[in-house]
């Protein structure tokens, strides 16, 4: 008696589970071409990565791509992601950096959509039904905490912005003076 076999369910999507390779198999690599993951890392500071990915990202071609693919929802984190992950198997950074990259990385990415007059970009996949995210309506009341005479003190100080030159350049700041050079460049 013929019996049928159950298609199981790496014959529904054509996969074969014994075609992988064998555990240890990268261990056998030859030592004289190691990946380029398995060098040291060409980048060590966090800032000179961060320089690579905005001349990276703010090239012409790049650049308006990155702006179109922003447009059309692709999450940010997603792009930084992209990013980040080409940048570690071409060896610029290792792991570690690469974990202390993805926020100012998404920073810069917002930047780049502010400047391209993009309000609705998408931070990450399923942001509008993060309960975290959402924001109340103003019709509730702010909860008074301390003495009426502290608040008064505080309304009465002055603030003030600091100076231009008292902070730092960043790269925030050349988004701000380069790219909308670079976006005009590309609409002509």
């Amino acid at each position: 008696m013929a019996e049928k076999i159950k298609e199981n369910q790496f014959d529904k999507v054509g996969v074969n589970p014994f075609n992988a390779p064998v555990p240890g198999e990268s261990l056998t690599a030859p030592t004289d071409m190691p990946k380029a993951w398995e060098k040291p890392p060409q980048y060590t500071d966090v800032d000179d990565c961060m320089e690579s990915i905005y001349l990276e990202i703010t090239q012409e071609s790049t650049l308006r791509e990155l702006v179109t693919i922003i447009n059309e929802g692709t999450p940010l984190d997603d792009i930084a992601n992209v990013i980040l992950y080409r940048g570690y198997t071409q060896g610029l950074w290792n792991p570690d950096i690469l974990l202390q990259l993805i926020e100012p990385t998404i920073y810069l990415l917002i930047a780049i959509a502010d400047y391209a007059d993009i309000k609705d970009y998408v931070l990450y996949e399923g942001e509008e039904d993060d309960p975290e995210g959402q924001i109340y309506d103003d019709d509730e009341t702010p909860i008074e905490i301390g003495d009426d005479d502290e608040e008064e003190n505080i309304a009465d100080q002055e603030y003030t912005k600091p100076m231009e030159d008292a902070l730092p350049a960043s790269l925030l700041a050349k988004v701000k003076k380069e790219l909308p050079e670079k976006l005009a460049k590309e609409n002509k």
